[in-house]
């Protein structure tokens, strides 16, 4: 993007209310939001996101950003639901529902691009805690589904897309399988982002570390993560590991290889266990000390010699088994409690089922005419150069998988390695075709 559209799109963004989730009004806040989030990935790619970590900090835009995260996750976990049993709930397209069900993973996916900065941190001011309290909502989801049932379980089919758009409803069940498969992956950025939030402890408000240590008991939570790696599963007698969005067979020279996820869990276990600060505010009570010394099992001299700085971790738990630190002093304080998710909820309190009923009526039956220039915007904003240029791997054939060179010649969204696959594919297509061209 050019800095001045940059700016502008930054700018232009604002809450919403849960009851506009969905409405014209908030499908153009959802154009921003993903064209500022493709924005970011390509920058940052080519080192060269300061311009906008820059906007987004004097704009104070982080805060804007946090309070609409946790606003769509609200309508997920209260609205969804509800909408899904509605009698009248019967979506023609199933478009209108992904673009509201992606939004949380556009603002998640933007904030682990510019998080890596101090200022963004600093910039987020209170709803730090806010966001520490998302990131371990989704950990905690992320540790219950190793110990029930393995992600890799989870369909592979990918959600709804511009390109996928059926005319046929779609069944409710269908859609809330396929906002469990976006969860896994949402869970996984926040995931980064909560590593980097540890990398800026002495950036942080006092009671974000509390929150971290006490409430909400973050290292025994990474020590689960560590213990059950959910982006890791056996399948058949083959290893597979969740990376770059999707699983794949792991050869056996690999096996031992730490991964960026790996790493990311490890460097936050790092940053509050062996912060000074940390190690005074923290309960290494019985039941935590326990827990902590699990890792020593995990800290092999593979690991340490592809992640150096777990010598020193190794060190802490060897001091930690022969002895029993001091508890934390009881200091009465005055302590700052996150808002914006208990004020959505106070706000929107038994109104679940009127939310629904109007987002059926208003944004989620959308007329032909309607869908079809949305589709048109959702083309503007991802334009193909953009999306070849995030895409990591060459395309692949929509019908058998293969490498393809081929390209629907009419919306240009669907390729084929063959002329066989597309006449195949044609009659699925030609719905999605017809509103993209």
């Amino acid at each position: 993007l050019p800095p001045a559209e940059a700016e502008a799109l930054v700018r232009t963004l604002q809450g919403s209310e849960l009851r506009d989730i969905g409405g014209q009004g908030w499908l153009r806040q959802h154009e921003y939001v993903e064209k500022l989030n493709m924005h970011g990935i390509l920058s940052a790619s080519a080192g060269q996101e300061q311009l906008l970590t820059e906007l987004l900090v004097s704009h104070a835009k982080i805060p804007v950003l946090i309070g609409e995260l946790i606003s769509v996750e609200i309508w997920k976990h209260k609205i969804f639901p509800v909408l899904c049993r509605l009698q009248d709930f019967k979506p023609r397209s199933t478009f209108p529902i992904y673009v509201v069900l992606h939004h949380e993973a556009s603002i998640i996916n933007l904030l682990e691009t510019v998080f890596f900065h101090k200022e963004i941190c600093e910039s987020a001011e209170d709803s730090i805690l806010d966001l520490i309290d998302y990131c371990h909502r989704k950990l905690t989801l992320l540790a219950a589904r190793s110990t029930t049932a393995p992600a890799a379980e989870l369909p592979a089919e990918p959600l709804a897309s511009p390109s996928s758009m059926q005319a046929a409803p779609v069944p409710p069940q269908e859609l809330q399988k396929q906002a469990e498969v976006m969860e896994f992956e949402i869970s996984l950025k926040a995931l980064s982002v909560l590593r980097f939030i540890t990398d800026q402890l002495d950036s942080l408000p006092l009671s974000a570390l509390t929150r971290m240590l006490n409430t909400h008991n973050l290292p025994c939570l990474l020590v689960e993560l560590v213990e059950h790696c959910p982006w890791s599963c056996w399948e058949a007698g083959q290893l597979k590991k969740f990376e770059n969005g999707t699983w794949h067979v792991v050869p056996p020279e690999d096996q031992v290889k730490m991964t960026k996820l790996d790493g990311q869990v490890w460097l936050a276990l790092l940053n509050l266990l062996l912060s000074p600060e940390c190690q005074r505010k923290y309960r290494f009570d019985g039941f935590n000390k326990s827990q902590l010394l699990k890792l020593r099992a995990f800290l092999t001299d593979v690991l340490i010699d592809q992640l150096p700085n777990l010598v020193e971790m190794q060190r802490f738990l060897s001091y930690l088994a022969v002895t029993d630190p001091a508890p934390p002093k009881k200091d009465l304080i005055l302590e700052q409690v996150p808002v914006i998710w208990d004020h959505i909820l106070k706000k929107n309190s038994g109104k679940w089922e009127a939310i629904a009923k109007h987002q059926v009526k208003n944004a989620f039956s959308p007329t032909d005419e309607e869908l079809k220039l949305q589709a048109r915007r959702w083309a503007q904003t991802y334009s193909l150069d953009m999306m070849e240029a995030l895409a990591p791997d060459k395309p692949r054939c929509r019908v058998c998988g293969a490498e393809a060179a081929k390209r629907c010649s009419r919306c240009r969204n669907e390729w084929y390695c063959s002329r066989a696959c597309q006449v195949q594919h044609w009659q699925k297509h030609k719905p999605a075709c017809d509103l993209m061209a």
